[in-house]
């Protein structure tokens, strides 16, 4: 069930353990109609276009410089997003999200017009910690400007109808960053499966 907003607001007074936790909210006006607005921050990882060969996820325990760099834009400067381009972003907002509720992370349509998709993993569990990385990318065919502190995506809360079931607590392996994380993929287990059945290319 969706959480309104007048219950997203007294979760948000709640003692720490019930406590849902969006900070900093610039303006009240970002929570409305069940929904909460959140802001760009200033951190972004940039794919490197002269990456050494493709992206191989059996590779990717090898330095993560290999394949992005780090880029931090103040607030009032900007950064141009080239179509076809994937960037990633962050929430300025840190957020704590209760064990018996979830979040789904949607772009905002306004974005969504000018040919920008905000995404994340979408589902944010029960028990997450930290502020929300989030993929941008540019579907036009017309640069555009990202802008921290701009309201870029929103998050609708849902309710648990199992407070105990097996998400409770954890979080996953992206739990607890103040900026945007570059992939974990590499930490699945069923890497080491694949390794079982690599073969080498014949000499």
């Amino acid at each position: 069930m969706v959480v309104n907003e007048d219950t997203l607001w007294e979760r948000m007074s709640r003692p720490l353990e019930e406590r849902l936790i969006v900070t900093p909210l610039l303006d009240p006006d970002q929570m409305r109609g069940g929904s909460v607005d959140v802001r760009l921050g200033q951190e972004f990882i940039l794919m490197k276009r002269s990456a050494k060969g493709p992206i191989d996820p059996l590779e990717m325990e090898h330095d993560p410089r290999d394949y992005q760099e780090r880029v931090r834009v103040p607030i009032g400067g900007k950064m141009i997003l080239h179509p076809n381009q994937l960037v990633l972003g962050a929430t300025l907002e840190f957020l704590q999200v209760p064990q018996d509720l979830m979040a789904y992370v949607i772009g905002r349509s306004s974005w969504g017009r000018l040919g920008l998709i905000v995404a994340t993993a979408i589902m944010v569990s029960p028990g997450y910690r930290g502020s929300l990385t989030l993929e941008l990318a540019n579907l036009a065919d017309t640069p555009v400007y990202l802008y921290p502190g701009t309201r870029v995506a929103q998050l609708v809360f849902h309710t648990l109808t199992d407070a105990g079931g097996s998400y409770v607590g954890q979080g996953g392996k992206y739990t607890g960053p103040v900026g945007p994380e570059f992939s974990k993929l590499s930490l699945d287990r069923d890497w080491s499966i694949i390794r079982s059945f690599r073969r080498e290319p014949p000499a």
